[in-house]
């Protein structure tokens, strides 16, 4: 989509590095974010600081959203809604948002009222991942949209189009993140019992990560954020919650049991009131390790 201008509205973790991989693809951008802080650091990169979301619309032809709950998602884009009219130039909104298939469905009948397409395009890979453009890009949206915008993606990591019914993007995104969270609290289970049988954690993550129990928890969360106890990996337990919660809905409208993914839901409900929502998932582990009478440390 040569000549295009793109709009950025939500500059938190994920957003505000996704920003940057357009900046530096030499793209025009304009952003807009509730926090005017977040909004300075990438205008001082290069990016155009609009003054509202009106005028994100006037000016845009593709707005991404990066925003952290389904009510937020779905609150802007009845703003975008309201703003667009006969002069304005936005024709697409492509959600990297984790918001669930029901909200998805909503937030596209919205904006198909005012003439704009939504691409349901949620991510995964984390912070790191935005940055360094290594992201699995999940799209949904009809095919001619793809066609549209799906190489303006590329910069962003690999881009998957999953088909064309809104909502399907989001289930697979949902399905992968409980795959995440399950892989936490899992390893938690496993290496306090090693812990408690007088095992050292680093050297079972060694060996586990030579063998068939490896896991992205065991690869990477738990060598980086817990056994060092910084409990920092960058996705707030307020988040992982909310994901899955839902994807046990999702599971349950579908008629599909998912009793492991239910205890999983228990189990971050109780870190998010512990420790807050705030907190990063890792600190699940925590919850496991109180239980236990353990610290998964060397």
């Amino acid at each position: 989509m040569g000549n295009t201008t793109y709009g950025f509205i939500g500059l938190g973790h994920m957003g505000s590095p996704m920003a940057r991989r357009v900046l530096d693809d030499k793209r025009l951008l304009l952003v807009h974010d509730v926090s005017p802080d977040a909004v300075a650091r990438i205008a001082q990169e290069g990016a155009v600081a609009a003054p509202s979301l009106k005028a994100v619309v006037e000016g845009a032809d593709v707005i991404f959203l990066s925003l952290p709950e389904p009510s937020t998602v779905q609150a802007v884009a009845r703003e975008i809604g309201a703003a667009a009219t006969a002069g304005s130039r936005t024709r697409y909104v492509v959600d990297f948002s984790t918001i669930g298939p029901k909200a998805a469905v909503d937030v596209a009948a919205v904006l198909r009222e005012n003439q704009i397409t939504y691409v349901e395009a949620p991510v995964s890979g984390g912070p790191k991942g935005a940055a360094n453009g290594t992201l699995a890009v999940m799209v949904s949206c009809a095919e001619r949209a793809f066609e549209e915008v799906g190489k303006s993606l590329d910069i962003f990591g690999t881009v998957f189009h999953v088909g064309e019914g809104y909502g399907q993007a989001q289930t697979l995104k949902l399905a992968n993140n409980m795959l995440s969270v399950c892989a936490v609290v899992a390893t938690a289970e496993a290496l306090s019992m090693g812990v408690k049988a007088g095992l050292s954690p680093t050297r079972m993550l060694e060996v586990i990560n030579k063998s068939s129990g490896r896991n992205t928890a065991t690869e990477a969360k738990y060598p980086r954020a817990v056994v060092t106890r910084t409990f920092d990996y960058g996705f707030s337990t307020r988040l992982a919650y909310k994901d899955v919660r839902l994807c046990v809905d999702e599971s349950e409208g579908l008629g599909v049991p998912m009793i492991i993914g239910a205890a999983v839901r228990q189990i971050m409900a109780i870190t998010n009131s512990s420790y807050g929502p705030e907190s990063d998932f890792t600190t699940a582990a925590r919850v496991v390790e109180q239980w236990s009478g353990v610290e998964i440390k060397d």
